[in-house]
């Protein structure tokens, strides 16, 4: 193994451990129970360390999130039947990608529920999630884009997913094994509003 492979391991087994450490210590304490030095002391690493890696310990919580997100590819976006480019189309390719994440996020049922629990107790985190969910309709817009999608459609559709994946959260709640299939409900029914079909 090369060194700088290396030092890339050691890097991304101590960004585990700070996880972990903040998970553990968030699920004991509560989030505003917990300082960064808390964090780095339980996960055996410098302050210094802690921030090589997060910002803040805000960034922590959504550590698997972000992760997942860059797990995740254009190639995972759908072409549509005869290359149109509605913003009807743009959510139908959009849902297999988004269903997916929802897919990973509720892959670990105890993880998540000790996550939303976490961000619900604490107005910080709220706007700290409700500012990652922009994000990520930012990067669905990207996505389509680099397909061929104008911007005002692919912001139009990115923003609609965004809150088709929101909505699946809330009508889920505790019960995450049902993320996946909520999520592309959600997407179902936004699709059918304004048609005789629509629910």
């Amino acid at each position: 193994m090369t060194s700088g492979r290396l030092v890339e391991r050691k890097q991304q087994q101590a960004r585990q451990r700070i996880v972990r450490a903040a998970a553990e210590l968030f699920a004991a304490h509560g989030f505003d129970g917990v300082s960064v030095s808390d964090i780095a002391e339980r996960a055996e690493v410098g302050r210094t360390t802690f921030f090589r890696h997060f910002g803040d310990k805000q960034e922590v919580v959504f550590a698997h999130e972000r992760e997942l997100l860059g797990s995740l590819d254009a190639d995972a976006v759908r072409a549509t039947p005869g290359g149109t480019r509605t913003a009807a189309d743009a959510l139908l390719a959009l849902q297999p990608f988004v269903v997916r994440l929802g897919t990973l996020v509720a892959s670990d049922p105890d993880e998540y529920r000790s996550h939303t629990r976490l961000v619900a107790g604490s107005p910080e985190l709220q706007a700290r999630s409700a500012a990652k969910a922009q994000l990520i309709a930012q990067r669905l817009t990207a996505l389509l884009v680099e397909k061929g999608w104008e911007s005002d459609v692919a912001t139009f559709a990115g923003h609609v997913a965004i809150a088709c994946f929101a909505t699946a959260r809330d009508i889920c709640g505790d019960a995450p094994e049902a993320l996946a299939e909520a999520t592309r409900t959600a997407f179902d029914r936004a699709l059918a509003l304004g048609t005789s079909s629509a629910q």
